[in-house]
């Protein structure tokens, strides 16, 4: 008889409580700006769409979680998500020649940067643990692992900074666990680290983020520019002199909030002061409305599904399964955490959603059918 599974009731009942709890906080937060905007009409815009996209997100989940996670040790579904992964990332990259995020469809539309999540983590979980015996073969394995990630990483990373970091830890935490040699590590560090300067130099507004994160009063910029150039460059425009205008309503809002917070819907910095507060910086007007406990609770939320990705990895048996949980486990937390890094002012500012909480389709989706995998091989690993 096959093996009856039981469903990982932490982490399922901590998936659930986030993300209604999201969906109020989403409600909170969105309220005021959609009833004011001629262009929603409706305080209630952006939670009917979220909930729309809830719906399709959990059946994508349940599919996942209910479907043999070894299904997916497969070449063919491997590469293929790897391959349509990247085809979309090429054609949103001219298709939405402003931004090279967006695909519309109709009235909505989809990011292929959030796809590249959870397929990333399967084709990564498939060729480690296929080639595990040989994860230190520079020629055969690293040299085929860096062509085919380093294309997917390099495609995000033309739009967005932020995923690429992401997907890099995830990639590198599983190669470790692999067994990957400390020198590789380093180089692959080495070269991460490369790529994050060049794409941060490659924009103005993501130099003037950093610049003014390290050295807001330009105190060591003026030893090295004593005649301004630099702090001249950054002041040209909007988007580059007050690259820190977010995160200071963001510490204002979680000032306000104190232990217990101002309340549900009392919170004033969303009010219009704190941009993307329905996005990016939703856990700022979660810190103001429900204050520290509120805060805390979140963060050991996110702390358990760590638990629980771990623990599974730990458990499991078979490399795939094992892979499979870390990578997910990964990039939920790490995203996560990043977000919170970024509201409580410990990272520049970064265009970065905080996983079932701010408002987007696409990362909901893709948070959600991560976290189907990742109950998937809880289950199996008992």
């Amino acid at each position: 008889m096959p093996q009856q599974l039981k469903t990982d009731r932490i982490l399922f009942g901590a998936v659930l409580v986030m993300l209604c709890f999201g969906l109020l906080m989403l409600y909170s937060a969105s309220s005021v700006m959609a009833k004011v905007d001629p262009r929603y009409g409706s305080s209630w815009h952006f939670v009917i769409r979220q909930a729309e996209w809830a719906a399709v997100a959990i059946g994508a989940m349940m599919v996942l979680k209910t479907t043999p996670y070894r299904k997916f040790q497969n070449r063919a579904v491997a590469f293929s998500l790897l391959g349509c992964t990247f085809l979309l990332l090429m054609a949103v990259y001219f298709i939405d020649t402003a931004h090279h995020r967006w695909l519309r469809i109709g009235p909505g539309g989809f990011q292929p940067s959030e796809l590249a999540k959870p397929a990333l983590v399967i084709f990564l979980a498939f060729f480690v643990a296929w080639r595990g015996r040989a994860i230190n073969n520079a020629r055969y394995t690293l040299m085929s692992a860096a062509i085919s990630l380093g294309l997917l990483i390099s495609g995000v990373a033309m739009a967005d900074l932020g995923t690429p970091v992401i997907l890099g830890a995830a990639v590198l935490s599983v190669f470790l666990v692999a067994g990957l040699e400390w020198k590789y590590c380093l180089v692959v560090l080495a070269v991460g680290l490369i790529g994050v300067v060049v794409f941060i130099f490659a924009e103005p507004y993501r130099l003037g983020r950093v610049v003014r994160f390290v050295d807001p009063d330009f105190k060591y910029i003026a030893l090295i520019d004593p005649h301004d150039r630099i702090r001249d460059e950054m002041n040209q425009t909007l988007r580059t002199r007050d690259t820190n205008y977010q995160l200071e309503q963001s510490q204002i809002a979680l000032g306000a909030g104190g232990a217990v917070g101002l309340g549900l819907m009392n919170g004033r910095q969303k009010l219009l002061y704190l941009p993307f507060a329905h996005t990016d910086f939703i856990y700022a007007v979660v810190g103001e409305e429900t204050g520290m406990i509120g805060t805390v609770g979140v963060l050991l939320a996110f702390l358990a599904i760590a638990w629980r990705g771990l623990r599974a990895a730990l458990r499991m048996r078979d490399d795939f399964g094992r892979y499979l949980a870390l990578g997910a486990t990964m990039v939920v937390v790490v995203q996560a955490f990043m977000n919170i890094s970024v509201v409580l002012g410990m990272m520049p500012t970064k265009g970065i959603t905080l996983p079932l909480f701010s408002y987007g389709g696409s990362s909901l989706l893709s948070t959600l059918a991560l976290l189907g995998l990742l109950m998937n091989v809880s289950e199996h690993a008992g």
